[in-house]
């Protein structure tokens, strides 16, 4: 038996006494109603946050949540009922929804086996329990002192730092029996800059899934320079132009907006129903050729990997696209179902308490061959996006805006003064054919990405190297 698994049933199951015939029976009882799949999904989790503003701790908590989701299928109806409660009593109630979506009365037999041992491409340590709360909130001050060395001109730094570790157990109807271990570690920090009456924000952080020994001094130095050096180019930014222009992506972060304008119109959901740009598009050309974009769950430590899916199904590397070629969709059962196509690996969910559906994992551009120099030596006149902050994206339509944290006016291929206000505005399927260079710098994110859908937020990872992109709009406050 995986060690995973056996963990998770003795931390899930066995303190209330279930064993595998009871879960047997329910599954049993469920698809004797004639839906076409069922499952169980079992999830304890506890989490600790520690903030501190100004050298002074402003909040702590520490939380445990466990409970159970149970699900069954039906072409494409799904019925869903969960409990905080893990019980044989809480099981068999739950397991009554499968009555709401029933075709007809089957006697159907299942029976419980282990799947095969799963990957590991992180830690099964618990976070949580490496430090002690004192020496948690000592890496928050020495970030905050860092940060201070920095420039003068820092006026205000907050910082925070937060764990979680988390255990799921999944079975089904298919004989799919899988478990996970799942620890994820984060800290950011957020500084203010003041000079001459003006105040600007800079931030930064990162983490993953391991423990909270990650966070080194050098580490640290590194989040309090980035946060500082943000803060201060802003302090000497002009207004930023507007009009459609050149406009050049650096490395890393600025993959949200490819995770946002593009990758959750990748999403199975979304194509199954019709409302995404790229549906009944396999096989054909959405983006220039050189452009080629993966997610990928399998990477080592990174925040948006998983060992296994919310269904128990193995996560994988999976193209998407390939040289401008639209490739394929990221699935979970339902929608792989329905649309006669495998699954990937990619059905996640918040907790317990709500449905699983397709999302990305750690979703990147491939390297190109150009260097960052060539790309913004290339450059006429235009603006080069360091860092983004918020943003808004209408996923069916690919339509968004996002906002530049961080961004310098390039002439004549140089990069003559930082500006503000700069704001991106395009379609992501349109802009995929106006990359017109792709560097050799790919790099991920620091670490810190959440990703919203349909209320839910799970971690996600981002990525990709610098990029040219001919003739996008720009809004600016010049």
């Amino acid at each position: 038996m995986d060690l995973k698994i056996a963990h998770a049933k003795d931390l899930l199951l066995a303190r209330s006494g279930i064993e595998d015939n009871d879960l047997n029976k329910i599954l049993n009882s469920m698809m004797s109603h004639g839906v076409d799949y069922a499952d169980l999904y079992f999830q304890f989790s506890k989490n600790e946050y520690w903030g501190i503003e100004e050298g002074q701790v402003k909040s702590g908590n520490f939380s445990i949540d466990q409970g159970v989701g149970v699900r069954a299928i039906n072409k494409d109806k799904s019925a869903f009922a969960y409990s905080d409660d893990i019980s044989n009593e809480a099981l068999q109630s739950s397991s009554s929804i499968a009555k709401a979506i029933a075709s007809k009365n089957l006697s159907q037999s299942h029976k419980l086996v282990h799947h095969k041992i799963s990957p590991n491409f992180y830690s099964e340590q618990d976070p949580l329990s490496t430090l002690s709360a004192e020496k948690k909130i000592s890496i928050l001050e020495k970030i905050e002192n860092f940060a201070k060395k920095e420039d003068q001109r820092i006026t205000k730094v907050t910082a925070s730092i937060a764990g979680e570790y988390e255990v799921i157990f999944v079975i089904n109807n298919e004989q799919r029996v899988a478990a996970d271990i799942r620890p994820l570690v984060r800290l950011s920090i957020s500084v203010i800059a003041e000079s001459n009456g003006r105040r600007e924000q800079g931030s930064s952080g990162g983490g993953g899934r391991f423990g909270f020994e990650y966070f080194t001094d050098e580490l640290l130095k590194q989040y309090a320079h980035e946060a500082v050096h943000q803060a201060i180019t802003n302090l000497n930014a002009k207004p930023a132009p507007a009009g459609s222009m050149t406009v050049v992506l650096g490395p890393g972060w600025p993959g949200i907006l490819l995770h946002e304008a593009i990758g959750h119109g990748l999403e199975g959901d979304f194509n199954r129903k019709g409302s995404s740009a790229f549906s009944n598009k396999i096989g054909t050309q959405v983006a220039a050729k050189d452009i080629t974009v993966v997610d990928d769950g399998t990477i080592k430590d990174r925040r948006g990997s998983l060992n296994i899916d919310d269904e128990g199904n193995e996560t994988q590397r999976t193209v998407l696209i390939e040289n401008g070629i639209l490739k394929g969709y990221l699935q979970d059962t339902l929608n792989a179902r329905l649309m006669n196509m495998p699954t990937t690996g990619n059905a996640r969910r918040e907790s317990y308490a709500h449905l699983p559906m397709p999302r990305m994992t750690n979703t990147y551009m491939l390297n190109g061959s150009k260097t960052p120099e060539e790309i913004i030596q290339s450059v006429k006149k235009g603006i080069y996006a360091v860092n983004f902050g918020g943003g808004q994206v209408d996923i069916t339509s690919g339509k968004f805006v996002f906002s530049a944290a961080e961004a310098w006016m390039i002439e004549d291929g140089k990069l003559l003064y930082p500006v503000k206000g700069a704001t991106l505005i395009g379609n992501g399927p349109e802009v995929l054919k106006k990359v017109s260079m792709i560097g050799n710098d790919m790099s991920l994110d620091s670490g810190v990405g959440t990703c919203g859908k349909e209320g839910q937020s799970v971690p996600v990872g981002v990525g990709q190297p610098t990029i040219k992109i001919d003739g996008l709009v720009v809004g600016g406050t010049a």
